[in-house]
């Protein structure tokens, strides 16, 4: 029994210092770029140190989750999603206050850069890079689908019409 006691209140601990850094990362600069919140997570970090006894573990895994949800959330905002109740796929009302003031607050301040995001979009959809080495066949650019055939095993070269290095197979169409 008591090891379940124990695991709660961890739990509790975590997901309260969770709540605090959230709080904090509200209250920052005006303007949330990637750079800012990378310092304010670390500012974040080092305040739960000081006002809380979590292990060295604990605060990597609290910077770590804290982080991951914003780089989602940032991502959805950024690729047009609705905001951030549509993001959590709740009703907000269910959420104490703390966290949803949290949450528009960096919502609203955060600074997407668009091309970053495209980029990154681009390279999740991607399977081969410019540079990469490729057996032969029919490649499209992940950006403007402009396609490119490898005559043999040949090397990658960034996408002839718009310089973009994402690219993804492209089976010759058949027509009927």
């Amino acid at each position: 029994m008591s090891d379940h006691k124990t695991s709660g209140h961890k739990d509790h601990r975590l997901r309260e210092g969770y709540e605090r850094m959230l709080a904090r990362l509200k209250d920052g600069a005006d303007e949330l770029t990637w750079e800012n919140l990378q310092q304010e997570l670390d500012e974040a970090v080092e305040f739960e140190a000081d006002v809380e006894e979590f292990t060295r573990d604990e605060l990597a895994l609290l910077r770590a989750w804290v982080e991951r949800d914003l780089k989602e959330m940032r991502r959805y905002l950024g690729a047009g999603g609705e905001g951030v109740a549509s993001w959590l796929g709740i009703d907000l009302s269910v959420l104490s206050r703390r966290v949803v003031e949290s949450l528009l607050s960096i919502a609203d301040r955060s600074v997407i850069e668009r091309e970053q995001l495209e980029d990154d979009l681009e390279a999740a959809r991607a399977d081969y890079v410019a540079g990469e080495v490729a057996a032969p066949g029919r490649m499209a650019c992940a950006h403007c689908n402009a396609t490119v055939d490898l005559e043999g095993v040949a090397r990658i070269e960034p996408c002839h019409r718009c310089g973009h290095r994402y690219f993804v197979r492209a089976p010759k169409e058949t027509t009927e």
